[in-house]
C-alpha cells in the first residue's frame, strides 16, 4: 500500500527526538492530572452541620387557589 520511501519517512518521523520528547511531556502530564483528580476527591473537608431546630410556628403557609380566570396563577400588581 505505501511504497518504501513513505514508510522509511514514517520511521523517521516517529523516531525522532522532537516526537518522543512530546510523546513523554504528554505520557507525564496525563499521569499528574489523573494524580491530581485522585489526590483532591479524596480529601473532604467536613462541615460543622447546623442542628436545624423544628418549630411549627415558623411554617410557610400553603399558596391560595388561583382564581379560574387566571391560569398561571400570577396576580397583577399596580403600583400607584
Amino acid at each position: 500500500m505505501f511504497s518504501e520511501e513513505v514508510r522509511g519517512l514514517l520511521a523517521q518521523v516517529i523516531t525522532s527526538w522532537q516526537v518522543l520528547a512530546v510523546t513523554v511531556v504528554l505520557i507525564i502530564y496525563v499521569f499528574l492530572v489523573n494524580y491530581v483528580a485522585r489526590t483532591h476527591s479524596r480529601r473532604r473537608f467536613s462541615m460543622p452541620k447546623i442542628k436545624k431546630k423544628k418549630s411549627s410556628k415558623t411554617q410557610v403557609p400553603a399558596p391560595e387557589a388561583a382564581s379560574e380566570d387566571d391560569e398561571l396563577g400570577l396576580e397583577e400588581t399596580s403600583k400607584e
